[in-house]
């Protein structure tokens, strides 16, 4: 009996998460997946038993590699406003595909994965509402804890909250996504995200 086919999990996963952010769930076929991952429909099948599979496999190694991101909220309490600033611009150019796979084919498709799949079948697929939303606490846990000191250093106004201001962001970078998406160029997203930026409470006595 022939011996399965061996081939990199990690960037057959990274490769069909670009499918899916390209396509959406419902635009992307098997075929399509094969195409984009080089394997076969068998091997494709063998591996993650169906389209769906690929899909929730994908989404968790997107949810690890979001996790690894945010860390570039951590940091000394002084220069965490800054961290913050730098959060709201990297919106402009969305998530970034994983290194070994081609950069995304225009911004629509660098809309967070995550999202996107909620936005799309998340409604009517626990599974993915559930990866979805574990994506999302990922990164508001990262932002409110910079949050947290940004306020410690006396930059942000302490008697907010960290877990509002936090949702808040993460609301405007995933609306970020959107606009960005519909083609707004990334002067207009700029000027977004330094307009979010400026409505954080400061302090009262400043």
């Amino acid at each position: 009996m022939a011996r399965p086919r061996s081939f990199d999990r990690d960037h057959v996963l990274h490769a069909a998460e670009r499918q899916f952010r390209t396509s959406g769930y419902n635009g992307t076929s098997v075929d399509d997946i094969s195409a984009a991952t080089g394997l076969g429909r068998g091997s494709l099948y063998a591996a993650f038993e169906c389209k769906h599979g690929v899909l929730l496999q994908a989404m968790g190694r997107y949810s690890a590699r979001l996790g690894s991101a945010v860390q570039a909220l951590a940091g000394p309490d002084e220069g965490a406003l800054e961290r913050l600033r730098g959060f709201l611009l990297r919106a402009v150019d969305g998530v970034p595909l994983a290194d070994d796979v081609p950069p995304a084919p225009d911004r629509a498709a660098a809309a967070c994965f995550a999202a996107k799949m909620a936005l799309e079948i998340g409604a009517s697929d626990p599974e993915v509402e559930r990866l979805a939303n574990d994506c999302f606490s990922a990164v508001a846990t990262a932002v409110a804890e910079c949050v947290r000191a940004a306020q410690r250093s006396g930059d942000i106004d302490p008697d907010a909250d960290p877990h509002d201001l936090a949702y808040l962001l993460l609301t405007i970078v995933r609306g970020i996504d959107v606009v960005g998406a519909s083609g707004h160029s990334p002067a207009h997203l700029t000027s977004i995200a330094e307009s979010a930026f400026a409505l954080l409470p400061r302090p009262r006595h400043r």
